[in-house]
C-alpha cells in the first residue's frame, strides 16, 4: 500500500512541476507582453503625445489579436500538437516585445501588440489544455493543479512590477524603449525554461478530437465572461496611470503591480476549494464579485493602503475567474471537447477585452477623469456577476 501511495505522490509532484513550467507561457505572453504595457503606458503617453483613447486602442489591438488567437487555437492544436503551439506562441510574444522596443511608429507598435495578442492566446489555450489533461489524473486535487497553471500571468506581473517602475524612474522620461527591451529579455528567458516540460504522448491525445460544442447551454457563462473581459481590462490597462496621476511614486507603482501579481500566484491556495465546491456559474459569479469590489475600492478611498489591498485582492480573484472557466469546461465536458471549450471561453473573453480598453479610454477623454472610466468598468463587472448566476451545471449534458 505504501509504495502505491509514494508513487501517487511522485506522480502528483511530477505533474505539479510540469504545470508550473507550462505556466511560464502565460507568464511571458500575458503577464509581461500583455499586462506589462500598463507599466509603460504613462511614459509612452507623455513621450508620444497619445490621448487615453489612443493608449486604450493599443490594448484593444492586443485584445483583437488575442481574439484571433483564440479562434485559431483549437485547429492549430489539432494540427501541430499542444506543446508546439505553446512554444511557438510564446516565441511570437518575445518577437513582439523586441519590436515594441525598436519602434515609436503607431503602425509598427500596433502590429507588435497584435502579434503579442495572437501568440499569447494560442499559447494560453494550448497550455490550458495540457494543464487540464495533467490535472485530470488527480481528481481530488484537480482544481488545485489546474489553478497552478493560472499563476503564470501573476509570475510575469511580479517580475515586470519589480523591475519596470524603478527602471523608468532611474532612466527618466522617454526610457520606455529600454524597458520594453528588458521585458523582452525576461520573456525570452521564461520561454527557454518552458522547453524543459516533458511532453508525453498521452497529453496530446485529447487535443486531436473534432467534437463540436453546443453554445446555447453555456450562453449565460459566455455572456458573463465577455462582460468580465470588458470590465477587468480597464483596471489592468489604466490603474498604473491612475496611481501615477494621483502622485504615486515609482516604489508605490512597483508595490501595487507586484502585489497584483502576487495575488495571482497565491490564487490556487485561496480559491481552488471554492472552485471545486461550487457548481454551474456560482464560483465564477462569486469570484467576479470579489474582483468588482477590489476594483472599485480605490475609487472610494485612494489611500496607499487601500490601493495595495485592492491590487492583492484583484490579482487573486481575477486569475481565479479564469481558472474557474477552465474548470467548468473540464468538469462538464469530455476531454476531446476541452480544446474547443477552452477556446470558446477565450473567444468570449477576447471579445470583451477588445471592447473594454478603447471604451474606457474614450469615456475618460470625454469625462476628463480616469475615475469615470473605471466606474463604468465596475458596472460591467456587476452585470457579469448577475449573468454568471444564471449558468446551470451541465455535468449531465454532453456535446452533440
Amino acid at each position: 500500500m505504501q509504495p502505491m501511495v509514494d508513487a501517487q505522490k511522485r506522480e502528483f509532484l511530477h505533474d505539479a512541476i510540469a504545470i508550473l513550467l507550462l505556466a511560464l507561457a502565460p507568464a511571458a505572453g500575458l503577464g509581461i507582453a500583455r499586462f506589462g504595457y500598463a507599466l509603460l503606458l504613462p511614459d509612452m503617453r507623455a513621450s508620444l503625445g497619445w490621448s487615453y483613447a489612443t493608449a486604450g486602442f493599443m490594448n484593444t489591438v492586443n485584445a483583437a489579436g488575442y481574439l484571433v488567437g483564440a479562434l485559431i487555437a483549437a485547429q492549430a492544436i489539432r494540427r501541430f500538437g499542444a506543446f508546439a503551439i505553446v512554444v511557438t506562441g510564446s516565441l511570437a510574444c518575445v518577437v513582439a516585445l523586441v519590436v515594441s522596443a525598436l519602434t515609436a511608429q503607431f503602425a509598427w507598435f500596433s502590429a507588435a501588440r497584435l502579434l503579442a495578442g495572437i501568440g499569447g492566446a494560442v499559447a494560453f489555450v494550448a497550455g490550458g489544455v495540457m494543464a487540464a489533461q495533467r490535472s485530470q489524473r488527480h481528481r481530488r486535487r484537480a482544481a488545485f493543479l489546474l489553478s497552478l497553471y493560472y499563476t503564470g500571468p501573476g509570475i510575469g506581473i511580479v517580475l515586470s512590477g519589480i523591475i519596470t517602475p524603478s527602471l523608468l524612474d532611474t532612466l527618466g522620461p522617454g526610457s520606455w524603449r529600454i524597458a520594453w527591451g528588458v521585458l523582452a529579455a525576461i520573456a525570452a528567458a521564461l520561454t527557454l525554461a518552458l522547453t524543459l516540460v516533458r511532453v508525453e504522448k498521452a497529453e496530446s491525445a485529447g487535443s486531436t478530437g473534432t467534437a463540436t460544442m453546443a453554445l446555447v447551454p453555456v450562453a449565460p457563462l459566455l455572456i458573463s465572461y465577455l462582460l468580465f473581459g470588458a470590465g477587468y481590462i480597464a483596471y489592468m490597462t489604466f490603474m498604473i496611470a491612475w496611481v501615477r496621476d494621483g502622485g504615486g511614486s515609482a516604489s508605490t507603482q512597483s508595490a501595487f503591480w507586484s502585489l497584483l501579481g502576487a495575488g495571482g500566484v497565491l490564487s490556487p491556495w485561496l480559491w481552488s476549494r471554492v472552485i471545486a465546491a461550487l457548481t454551474g456559474g456560482r464560483a465564477i459569479s462569486l469570484l467576479t464579485a470579489v474582483t468588482l469590489v477590489s476594483a472599485i475600492l480605490p475609487l472610494a478611498s485612494p489611500t496607499t493602503t487601500v490601493l495595495l489591498a485592492s491590487a492583492a485582492i484583484f490579482g487573486s480573484a481575477f486569475f481565479a475567474v479564469v481558472t474557474a472557466t477552465t474548470a467548468f469546461v473540464r468538469t462538464n465536458y469530455r476531454p476531446d471537447v476541452w480544446p474547443k471549450g477552452i477556446a470558446v471561453m477565450t473567444i468570449a473573453f477576447g471579445i470583451g477585452q477588445t471592447v473594454g480598453p478603447v471604451l474606457t479610454g474614450a469615456i475618460t477623454d470625454y469625462g476628463g477623469s480616469l475615475s469615470l472610466g473605471l466606474a463604468v468598468s465596475g458596472g460591467l463587472l456587476a452585470l457579469a456577476v448577475v449573468t454568471a448566476l444564471l449558468q446551470k451545471d451541465l455535468s449531465r449534458i454532453r456535446i452533440r
